[in-house]
């Protein structure tokens, strides 16, 4: 009779979870695996080896090959064709068209930054570009267009002698594939307003401001208007209008309380009063030119500014218009730069109405304004800002009709149905200045009827998007994290009905208004991952299931540097290594959600080769078998697997104290004399022919040599397309403590 050390017992394991590195492999779950690489646990009795990556190949069969190392990998559909678009490090971009295998040039060299570019679909017409400094463009799959687009026009002169608006033309944008901006004059017909009041004879010995006088309308019903001047040197040097009135169909008379001085009322009756954008249009790199015809009358002018959301840019901000303006001043922009800016200021009523940007300029970092001349009577010099654009795009999205442009900490939002519209009255900018946002905006994501904005430790969304009845656009703005949120921007993706999302110290779920942490069993794994290299992911059909995949540089232990996945689904993680792959996204394709990764300039699809030969490893638990301070001596240990052609796995028992030496199970048929040496079949070309067991199913089983108070298996292989289904051990208990 058997003593009690002595008495055999029994492990079974086929309930698999997932990876489970948060704990020593003597703390986690007998179900749960301490590394589980290029082998997805499906379910119980079901781990199967994933496919291999598969090299792209184009309509000639050969390999498809990036022209250059690409910085950022993204998908686009448009017209109902699938593309990848690749942007590289020496500013270019080219598209993979899924349904041709053909590859495209978007841009060459130059036309983009080498790094942090982002985009977004609009519609299924076209891709939106933005680029960190070169602003916002727009890609058909024909040619690639900067978004540039009408963005003010100011009347400069408004002319005389209209009886109805004239017709505006403004000229055809700098790229011949833009779309030429369209625009409405609006005229001062009938009975008008005073426009501005001039003065002819200053005066002299004022010593105090005398009142302005303006005759009443001559139209019943009307307003009269109202001015107030200014004085200087004892004359009156300019009168401001206070209220333009209305009724005027004849020059009224003006008069002062005292002093001599004299004026003249102009009324806008007649007058082109302002231009109106019907289509802001796209591909205007430089204010294009407008003019008018028709309508009667003569001499109506207008200077045109764009909208440009390229870094090193300059805006002014008039902050004084001044008085006593006779002529139109000089604006000078003054900084160093690549391209010099250029200003025009508009006079009305002897004031700086407004300062018209005629060239933005580039390349400056600082920059200052100046406003000179005027004529001789100027009293009050006006005064301006120049503001340089630094903040550079970090993210575009598409939502609700618009297209929304994160820099800095604003986001900007084009016009209801347009692209490239970014001042109508319902585009706009909305900054975000509570505490929540520590830094700038990191990254827009549009999902689940929301606009998620991401900062680095903070997450706002954008909701019940709407116009008002001016025609203004209305939102609803909510902080839903005010702690975690992400830098990387190509590790944010939807996810069913959630937003997955990675940083530097997990990976998280945001569903609604909550944000939860997934990557808890990834705990031992982080401190490893090397975020100086980009963190890439997406979604993918494995085995038929939805997953989730991050890529990242690993400092394996064991390994060395490496790129590896982090695969989540149902509540479990496993590890794939697909090759060394710098970027993956996600390409919805003929009803299929697929992976692609590129290596440097190779493109692959991930998870789609069967037949390649694929390295796999599996390490469970280290497992007390019920009881943790007695010692077990390792019998026998079994693997049941599924397989479909000959296979050899290699299998370790392990301990705590160490590993076994490894065995070499096979599903193989040898054959031998009556020396047990193994005799080889050879085929006509002398090659080595391995007959395997045809029998779907194979119980691999052996004699183990280990012994421990834990006792676990760690299985490789490098074949592909089998499954795990059981994982058996026989052992003999021995001796407690």
């Amino acid at each position: 009779m058997a003593s009690q050390e002595q008495k055999k017992s029994y492990a079974v394991l086929k309930k698999f979870r997932g990876l489970n590195t948060k704990a020593n492999r003597t703390a986690i779950g007998e179900d749960e695996f301490s590394w589980i690489e290029n082998a997805m646990p499906i379910g119980d009795a079901n781990i199967k080896i994933v496919p291999a990556p598969l090299v792209v190949a184009n309509s000639t069969s050969a390999p498809v090959v990036f022209a250059n190392t690409v910085s950022c990998l993204e998908s686009s559909s448009i017209n109902n064709t699938d593309y990848i678009v690749g942007f590289e490090t020496n500013g270019s971009a080219e598209a993979y068209n899924l349904i041709s295998n053909v590859m495209i040039t978007i841009a060459g060299s130059g036309n983009f930054s080498n790094a942090n570019v982002s985009s977004a679909q609009w519609k299924n017409e076209r891709l939106i570009i933005g680029d960190q400094d070169k602003g916002l463009f727009t890609w058909d799959a024909n040619s690639i267009v900067s978004i540039g687009s009408v963005g003010l026009i100011v009347v400069s002169n408004p002319g005389s002698g209209y009886t109805s608006a004239p017709s505006v033309t403004i000229s055809s944008p700098n790229d011949a594939n833009g779309v030429q901006a369209t625009a409405t004059a609006t005229i001062v017909t009938g009975s008008g307003g005073i426009r501005s009041i001039f003065v002819t004879n200053g005066g002299s010995a004022y010593t105090a401001v005398p009142n302005v006088t303006i005759g009443a309308p001559n139209i019943p019903g009307g307003t009269q208007a109202t001015a107030v001047c200014t004085i200087s040197g004892g004359a009156v040097v300019s009168v401001s209008m206070v209220e333009n009135g209305s009724g005027y169909t004849t020059t009224p008379l003006v008069t002062f309380s005292s002093g001599g001085a004299t004026a003249t009322a102009v009324i806008s009756t007649g007058g082109v009063n302002s231009v109106n954008l019907t289509n802001a249009g796209s591909g205007y790199t430089s204010p294009p030119t407008v003019t008018f015809n028709g309508g009667a009358g003569s001499g109506a002018s207008a200077i045109s500014q764009i909208v440009t959301f390229n870094t090193g840019t300059v805006s002014i901000f008039l902050n004084n218009g001044g008085s006593g303006y006779s002529s139109v001043p000089t604006v000078t922009i003054n900084g160093a730069n690549t391209t010099p800016a250029t200003a025009t200021a508009i006079v009305l009523g002897n004031t700086v109405s407004s300062i018209v940007m005629t060239n933005p300029g580039a390349g400056y970092t600082t920059a200052n304004v100046t406003i000179s001349g005027g004529g001789g009577n100027v009293s009050v010099q006006a005064t301006a800002t120049a503001v340089v654009n630094t903040d550079q795009i970090v993210s575009v999205a598409t939502f609700s009709g618009r297209v929304w442009v994160a820099a800095g900490r604003t986001v900007y939002y084009s016009a209801v149905d347009s692209y490239s519209d970014f001042t109508s009255i319902s585009a706009g900018s909305f900054t975000l200045k509570d505490s929540t946002l520590h830094g700038n905006i990191r990254a827009l994501l549009s999902a689940n009827n929301f606009l998620y904005i991401f900062g680095d430790d903070s997450i706002n969304v954008f909701s019940d998007v709407r116009v008002d009845a001016n025609g203004q656009t209305l939102f609803t703005n909510t902080n839903v994290s005010a702690s975690i949120g992400t830098k990387r921007i190509y590790a944010i993706f939807p996810f069913f009905r959630s937003v997955l999302f990675m940083n530097d110290y997990g990976v998280y779920s945001l569903v609604g208004s909550t944000t939860s942490k997934l990557s808890d069993s990834l705990d031992g794994v982080f401190p490893n991952i090397d975020f100086d290299f980009p963190v890439t992911g997406g979604q993918v059909l494995l085995n038929n299931i939805l997953c989730a995949a991050f890529n990242f540089t690993y400092n394996d232990p064991e390994n060395g540097v490496r790129q590896v996945q982090a695969v989540f689904f149902e509540k479990k993680w496993f590890i794939t290594s697909q090759g060394t792959l710098n970027y993956i996204t996600s390409v919805p394709f003929s009803g299929m959600i697929n992976a692609y990764g590129v290596n440097d300039r190779s493109l692959y699809k991930l998870y789609a080769n069967s037949a390649a030969n694929i390295s796999s490893m599996v390490q469970t638990a280290l497992m007390p078998m019920g009881d943790p301070i007695r010692t077990k001596q390792a019998l026998k240990f079994g693997v049941e697997s599924t397989f479909n052609k000959g296979a050899t796995i290699n299998v370790t028992v392990d301990s705590e104290l160490g590993s076994s030496p490894e065995y070499a199970l096979t599903n193989f048929v040898t054959w031998t004399n009556n020396a047990y040496d193994v005799i080889p079949w050879a085929n006509s070309s002398n090659a080595i022919i391995n007959w395997y067991n045809s029998y779907t199913y194979y119980l691999y089983k052996s004699d183990a040599q280990q012994y421990g108070k834990y006792l676990g298996l760690t299985i490789t292989g490098n074949q592909p397309a089998y499954t795990y289904n059981t994982f058996e051990f026989e052992h003999e208990l021995r001796v407690r403590f």
